[in-house]
Parts: C-alpha cells; sequence; structure tokens
C-alpha cells in the first residue's frame, strides 16, 4: 500500500461464502475508512449479517480476505483472532444480554475478564457506560425486567464496554417504536460524533441511515449493487436500490 494511502479499519477483498451449495457472498469488495459509519441494506437473505459475522471472525470466508486494522483474519490463529476481536463491539439484533446476570454483571463480566481493572475501575467504568444509555438508574436490574429498547441500550453498552474501536451492530432498531428508535440513532449518533468509532450497521430502517451513515451498502444475491452516499443512491439505475433509499418509508416500524 501508498504509503500516502490510509489504511482502512476495515476491508474486505473479493470475499465469498457458501452455505450447503448456496451462494451468500459473492466476491465482494469495499473497505472502511476509520471512523466512519457504513449501513448496509438488502431483502431477507441476502448476506448482511453473515458479512457482520465474517467480519468479527465468527465464519470464515471461503475465498478472499478480511482485513480488521490490516490484519487478515483468515491467516491468524486463535490467539491473534481473540486480540482482533477485543477491538469489536458486536450490538445483536437481540441485545444478547446473558438472561442469568444483572444489567451490572453483564457489563463487568468482559472486563473482569479481559483487563486487570480493579474493582473500583471496573465499577466506575460499568457506571458511567450504562449512565451514557441512560441506564445509569438501572443498574442492578435483570434483564428480565427491561423493555425492549432498554434491552438494545444495555446491549449498546456492553458492546462498548471494552472501548473497541469498531462498532458492529445487526439491526438496532429492529422491532422498536418510531421514537424508541430514534433513540438509538441518537445514541449511535452521538458515539460517533464523541469516540470517533468506526461503525458497521445492518439494518432495514432508512431513517436511521440517512442519520447516522456516512455511506450506504446495498447488497442482492450475495453482490454489492450500490455503494455511496445515500442522496447519490436515489437516482441508482437499479428499482432496487431506488426502492430501498426511498423516502417512502410506511412499513418501517
Amino acid at each position: 500500500m501508498n504509503d500516502n494511502q490510509t489504511i482502512p479499519d476495515v476491508a474486505f477483498e473479493k470475499v465469498s461464502k457458501t452455505f450447503a451449495g448456496r451462494s451468500v457472498l459473492n466476491d465482494v469488495s469495499f473497505a472502511i475508512a476509520a471512523g466512519e459509519a457504513l449501513c448496509i441494506m438488502g431483502r431477507s437473505g441476502t448476506g448482511k449479517s453473515v458479512t457482520l459475522r465474517l467480519m468479527v471472525g465468527l465464519l470464515k470466508p471461503d475465498t478472499g480476505s478480511i482485513r480488521i486494522h490490516d490484519r487478515d483474519l483468515v491467516k491468524l490463529d486463535e490467539d491473534g483472532l481473540s486480540q482482533t476481536r477485543r477491538l469489536i463491539g458486536f450490538l445483536f439484533q437481540s441485545g444478547a444480554l446473558f438472561s442469568p446476570f444483572s444489567l451490572n454483571d453483564n457489563l463487568a463480566v468482559p472486563l473482569q475478564r479481559f483487563t486487570r481493572k480493579s474493582k473500583q475501575e471496573i465499577d466506575a467504568l460499568v457506571q458511567g457506560q450504562l449512565d451514557e444509555v441512560g441506564l445509569g438508574n438501572d443498574r442492578y436490574k435483570m434483564p428480565a425486567e427491561l423493555s425492549g429498547g432498554m434491552r438494545k441500550r444495555a446491549g449498546l453498552a456492553r458492546a462498548l464496554i471494552l472501548q473497541p474501536s469498531i462498532l458492529l451492530a445487526d439491526e438496532p432498531t429492529s422491532g422498536l417504536d418510531r421514537v424508541t428508535a430514534g433513540e438509538i440513532d441518537d445514541l449511535l449518533l452521538k458515539l460517533k460524533e464523541k469516540g470517533k468509532t468506526t461503525m458497521v450497521i445492518v439494518t432495514h430502517d432508512i431513517r436511521g441511515v440517512r442519520r447516522v451513515g456516512d455511506r450506504l451498502a446495498i447488497l442482492d444475491q450475495g453482490r454489492v449493487i450500490a455503494l455511496g452516499k445515500v442522496q447519490d443512491l436515489q437516482e441508482d439505475e437499479n428499482p432496487l436500490v431506488r426502492a430501498l433509499v426511498s423516502e417512502d418509508c410506511r412499513n418501517e416500524k
């Protein structure tokens, strides 16, 4: 790479992935700059969530390379993969909180496992992160006591507790009413502006894309059929692209 070129935080190069003979991703390439928010849209079953799982090393591609901070995940051993994963926070669609643990423990366990911080330091970090997502007064509640929106915010707090440089978010506003979804978008926007965190957001919510995303990638039949700023994709020649970026969001939750 030329010295004048900035190394992207995330890069896919000719990545393909099949399951049971069915091609889910086919020769996909893109790069995400440090601090950029890339949103990914597409019809169901087009490989959006698979793309996120490839980025964090939960899956391996059949062909191609996936680089996180210029580290090729395909070539890393388990130790290298584990170290690279600590650079990444993952907000699962369900929030994926550990149900037997309080909200406090859901956030404290990663700090206890992966850092050498004292109990006092961990307590302060957990409280601070919960305050950031508006759950500072709910620290000792169990996941079952939280609403859907609160679980999403709690999942975001846990994804960020190790201060990753990259956040992957799988449908962060799905299943939420418009007001609550807007609150999640607010948190992502504040994180982007405050922490310069690189984000990859899989979503069906074009409102959120317009607010948070710098660029939008659209997947269809395993390929990236469009990549660019939303306003530039509104006039795309592909009718699927135009439909997905339309202002008409009456079917969105």
